[in-house]
C-alpha cells in the first residue's frame, strides 16, 4: 500500500507489519515507538515510512525475546539523539548475547531432536517398534 502525502492509516500499518491494531495502539502507549504518531484531522494516526520500518525493527526484536521495557529503553536512547551511544551499544550488545545463547541451546536441542528421528527411522526400517534411548554423542556430553 503506498503512502500518500498525508502518511498511512493504523488499518494500513497493522496490514504491513502483521501486527493488531490493538497491538500498534498498545506500543504506541508503551513508549515503544521511536517519535510520536503524527495525527490528522479527527484525531486519526498517520503513520510514515519511518514509523513502520521502526515498527518492524520493534517486531523482530520481540520475536528475539527482548522485553518491552528493554525496547522502551532502546527508543528513549533513540528520541534522545547523540550521547547515550555507549549505553545504546551496551543494550544492543546485551541482547546480541541473549540471542547467540539462545541459538546455541536451540542448535543443541534440534540435535538432539534429529538423533531421535534418525534413531526412530532406524527402528521403524528394522521393523522393530518402542521407545528409543538417545544420548548425545560422547564429544558432546558435558
Amino acid at each position: 500500500m503506498p503512502e500518500t502525502n498525508r502518511g498511512l492509516s493504523i488499518g494500513q500499518v497493522a496490514e504491513l507489519t502483521g501486527l493488531s491494531v490493538h497491538t500498534l495502539r498498545f506500543y504506541e502507549r508503551e513508549g515503544v515507538l521511536a517519535a510520536p504518531v503524527r495525527r490528522g484531522p479527527g484525531g486519526r494516526r498517520l503513520y510514515s515510512k519511518s514509523d513502520v520500518e521502526w515498527i518492524h525493527l520493534c517486531v523482530n526484536l520481540r520475536a528475539t525475546g527482548m522485553p518491552l521495557p528493554a525496547i522502551r529503553q532502546y527508543a528513549e536512547f533513540i528520541r534522545q539523539g547523540t550521547g547515550d551511544e555507549e549505553q545504546l551499544l551496551a543494550l544492543l550488545r546485551q541482547h546480541r548475547d541473549q540471542v547467540a545463547t539462545q541459538i546455541e541451546q536451540l542448535t543443541e536441542s534440534l540435535g538432539l531432536i534429529t538423533r531421535k528421528i534418525g534413531a526412530y527411522a532406524e527402528q521403524l526400517a528394522r521393523g522393530a517398534g518402542g521407545p528409543v534411548r538417545c544420548t548425545p554423542p560422547p564429544a558432546e556430553r558435558r
